[in-house]
């Protein structure tokens, strides 16, 4: 099944307070700017601020005037149940605190995609991935998959996958059950296109969609110094520093390249852009846009790697 996404979408990571706390105020204004930029895929998934962030992205939806929210395509995630519970890292005060639960199983998925139903208020999902399931293949594909597979029949959510930080997993999934979709984060980038080697292949081959997300490997591809959510190593910055001058020559800023790369593969439907504010959001689309003449990627080929 396939879904029309557009080049670009919102990842609502960052609006959960995955990482850093985001107040209401700022998180309503950066999907408005995501919305007022022409983004109509967002992606989200409990894990994401132990479910604030469906909460917050469903709000925004609702608010929409003349039924706008209806041109939205929303993708949410499975895999990881909240109960109740104390200590979450990413709480926010006043507000009930859950623990998440990996649990991959059939009842896990139904009482997943229930609980996000009533998080953002939609009664229908246009993707739903199953969320990092690394050390559950099993579980995952014999019990997640079918239980999503039935659902998609009976048109309760759109397209089904598996969304990861891998590529050897994705790329089983794709061979192995007949997944609509993948999220690949993270490696399929300027500086890790390990993707490329057989996920994106296969996936092309088979009509498989790809959401490519992580484009700046947390942020190092962005003038950050981290890599994959810990410091960069010296080789990598590096690297990534050789990038920027060779994209300067040009007179392209590196994360105008970094958010066009993953395009350059046919296999790719979007790209998931993660943005805690609207400044954010409506520069790198701004950035997205830019013009890149096609020697740059000559130049740039041999500052990546499989991985």
């Amino acid at each position: 099944m396939k879904v029309s996404l557009g080049p670009y979408g919102l990842g609502t990571a960052p609006l959960g307070g995955l990482f850093a706390q985001v107040d209401e105020e700022q998180a309503e204004r950066t999907l408005a700017a995501a919305w007022e930029a022409g983004v109509r895929y967002f992606d989200t998934a409990p894990h994401y601020g132990t479910g604030l962030a469906e909460e917050r992205l469903g709000r925004f939806l609702r608010g929409l005037p003349g039924g706008g929210a209806g041109e939205a395509v929303v993708s949410t995630k499975v895999g990881r149940v909240l109960v109740p519970g104390e200590g979450e890292e990413d709480g926010f005060p006043g507000r009930t605190q859950y623990v998440r639960v990996r649990d991959y199983s059939r009842d896990g998925v139904l009482r997943s995609l229930e609980d996000s139903m009533r998080r953002t208020g939609l009664g229908h999902f246009g993707m739903v991935f199953i969320h990092d399931p690394d050390e559950h293949w099993e579980q995952a594909a014999g019990e997640a998959f079918p239980a999503l597979a039935e659902l998609r029949d009976q048109g309760v959510v759109g397209a089904i996958g598996a969304g990861m930080n891998q590529t050897a997993m994705l790329t089983r999934f794709v061979r192995e059950t007949g997944v609509d979709a993948v999220l690949v984060a993270g490696r399929y980038t300027l500086l890790d296109r390990s993707a490329e080697e057989e996920l994106l292949p296969e996936c092309a081959r088979r009509g498989v969609s790809v959401v490519v997300g992580g484009v700046f490997n947390s942020g190092v591809l962005a003038g950050g110094g981290t890599y994959d959510y810990a410091a960069a190593p010296p080789e990598v910055l590096d690297r990534a520093r050789e990038m920027a001058r060779v994209c300067a020559s040009y007179g392209v800023p590196l994360p105008a390249a970094a958010l066009r790369f993953p395009h350059r593969h046919p296999a790719v439907t979007n790209v998931l852009i993660g943005a805690r504010t609207a400044e954010e959001i409506t520069e790198d689309l701004e950035l997205a846009a830019a013009d890149i003449p096609d020697a740059l990627w000559d130049d740039l080929e041999g500052l990546g790697h499989a991985g």
